[in-house]
């Protein structure tokens, strides 16, 4: 056993009919073997829930053009059925101010899809189909990703149904401003890649979890995509399938997760080991009129911990508008308490994109 042991353990060792076993190759082979079953293993899951989207814009009533006449303005993008009765996740670019929205199943089904609402804040929208034996997928938590983990990306560009694409989470808590001039809050960066037509499609992990919404990517560049995270995915859309729209009070700042020194949040007697950093202070906002300034760390609001911006959202609702709230900051590891008055957020009003 010790003489087998040995051998194995010696790469590139020749046997009698003078071939190499090299162990450092097969090794390689396994873990490549490991990374495409993985890949396959999500798209397979996944796949069956992406649907196509075509969009456009004009009078309802108005009929199809004739072939080679001018047509109204036009978008596609992707989606992604969530619940088996026919809800569906997108982008608000890709359907928001749509007249119609033509929706196709991977199995080549066509359907008339509805829009149930749209948040171009989030640019995240809810269409809904009444079709039969539909899939949806699994829905993951946006909040255990790490950097480096495996993502792939799923979608139709350029009208390529089912394209999958595959890569890296390679930053978290980015911020990204959306068409109606918010910022984005908490979203992924990724370098699988992504094309015009893979907006609103999913961003999954190994375990065929969607994690986000796949969002945008700077053209000029090459590997700088992103999504929106699942969690705030979550929220939005349930707020859309109860409301058709999201309203919210704001403060005013812009901001991002980050991590506390657990010996900073054990002498704070903090409840999370993270906060809200405050990247931004809007002039002339409730929080510049409260005192907040760029660089505070947001902990608490209204009384109830803050860990990150999903927290922050969540308690931001319509009925904070105009409501005294007591906001926790640490400044320079010193713990202050600032009052804010928030504000009801303006609708906004971003048209659609041809992606």
């Amino acid at each position: 056993m010790e003489q087998l042991l040995e051998r194995l353990s010696a790469p590139g060792e020749t046997r009698r009919d003078g071939a190499t076993l090299d162990l450092d190759a097969a090794a390689d082979l396994t873990l490549l073997d490991a990374y495409s079953r993985a890949v396959i293993g999500a798209a397979e899951r996944v796949s069956p829930s992406v649907v196509n989207l075509e969009v456009r814009h004009g009078p309802r009533d108005q009929p199809e053009p004739r072939r080679g006449a001018a047509t109204p303005p036009a978008g596609s993008g992707s989606g992604f059925v969530f619940t088996p009765d026919g809800f569906l996740l997108t982008n608000s670019h890709v359907v928001h101010s749509a007249t119609r929205i033509a929706v196709t199943l991977p199995d080549g089904r066509r359907y008339e899809g509805v829009l149930v609402g749209d948040d171009p804040d989030t640019d995240l929208a809810v269409v809904r189909i009444a079709a039969p034996q539909l899939v949806a997928v699994q829905l993951g938590d946006s909040q255990r990703i790490r950097v480096g983990q495996l993502v792939i990306a799923i979608g139709n560009p350029y009208g390529f149904q089912c394209t999958v694409t595959a890569g890296v989470v390679s930053a978290l808590g980015r911020s990204l401003r959306s068409q109606s001039g918010r910022l984005i809050e908490n979203v992924i960066q990724t370098d699988a890649a992504l094309n015009p037509g893979n907006s609103g499609g999913p961003l999954v992990n190994a375990r065929g979890e969607v994690v986000g919404v796949n969002t945008a990517m700077i053209r000029p560049a090459q590997g700088l995509c992103f999504a929106t995270a699942i969690n705030t995915a979550k929220f939005v859309a349930a707020k859309l399938i109860r409301d058709g729209r999201v309203r919210r009070s704001v403060i005013g700042v812009a901001g991002q997760d980050v991590p506390l020194p657990r010996r900073l949040a054990r002498a704070q007697q903090l409840a999370a080991e993270s906060a809200v950093l405050v990247a931004g202070v809007t002039e002339g906002s409730p929080a510049e009129r409260a005192g907040l300034r760029q660089g505070d760390l947001i902990v608490g609001y209204a009384g109830q911990p803050i860990g990150g911006i999903d927290d922050l959202h969540r308690l931001l609702t319509e009925e904070q508008v105009g409501l005294r709230s007591r906001v926790t900051i640490l400044r320079r590891g010193e713990r202050l308490e600032l009052d804010v008055v928030p504000e009801e957020s303006r609708p906004s009003d971003s048209r659609g994109s041809q992606d």
